[in-house]
């Protein structure tokens, strides 16, 4: 085990907060910073040995995560979500990487995978996320789509860390209309014009040109599709709702 504080933000993750937690036993600390669960998230990640701390989140992700960073008592923090995993190659990277003590920020990829389905291209693609760095100077930005601000040199690690997305879609769509009511909001706090013909109308077509052409879509057959046609009804809903804030404040 190495000195390090992992860091779990999380609400309701009764199902992933285990397999998360115990992706994880390398390090000396994990942190969970718990949304006031309403299901059993405290009870096994406290029984896995996580300090459990109860704060609200309140839509805002970037102010949660630095707040989960000031709890941590060790040099080096590791940022995950409950629905994602540490890979066996990259649990042994981490260990190396602080071995090391170089103070650097290392990026990871993230590999999405469904239970029963697989989709690797377009919308889902992997993609390279920072997730590992010494404590001092981090704290994290943004309400929905967040960015960590470290002010050290950053460097890849190779090891996959994986990410569970959606268990059903039940929950790809309550996250599809919260994502996309924050995001709204977020653009109208940034006054970011909005343009019925240009945001409403065209841009969805681009955003499903983009994931099911350009970034691979077709490739992942029936799932491909469906993931890149809701990528254009979430591109067109997150408009929507920032023409109508402008409008008339939300309402019809």
């Amino acid at each position: 085990m190495i000195e390090l504080s992992v860091i779990i933000v999380a609400r309701n993750e009764q199902h992933n907060i285990a397999d998360c937690i115990k992706s994880c036993q390398f390090s000396t600390e994990v942190i969970v910073i718990d949304d006031y669960s309403t299901d059993d998230t405290v009870q096994i990640a406290t029984e896995l040995g996580a300090k459990v701390i109860q704060r609200s989140l309140n839509g805002d992700w970037g102010g949660q995560q630095t707040f989960a960073i000031n709890q941590a008592t060790k040099e080096w923090i590791f940022l995950i979500d409950a629905d994602e995993r540490v890979s066996p190659e990259l649990a042994t990277q981490i260990i190396q990487s602080i071995e090391k003590n170089e103070k650097n920020a290392y990026w990871i990829q993230r590999q999405n995978k469904f239970h029963f389905n697989k989709a690797t291209h377009g919308i889902l693609r992997p993609d390279f996320v920072c997730r590992l760095m010494p404590k001092e100077g981090t704290y994290v930005e943004g309400y929905v789509h967040q960015q960590i601000i470290t002010p050290y040199p950053h460097k890849k690690l190779t090891g996959y860390l994986y990410h569970y997305t959606y268990d059903n879609w039940e929950q790809y769509f309550n996250k599809f209309n919260k994502y996309t009511t924050l995001s709204a909001e977020k653009y109208k706090k940034n006054h970011k014009k909005c343009s019925f013909l240009k945001d409403i109308v065209l841009r969805p077509f681009w955003a499903f040109i983009k994931v099911y052409f350009i970034q691979g879509g077709f490739l992942d057959g029936k799932m491909g599709w469906i993931l890149s046609v809701n990528h254009y009804f979430y591109t067109m809903n997150k408009y929507v709702k920032l023409y109508y804030l402008y409008k008339s404040n939300g309402k019809l």
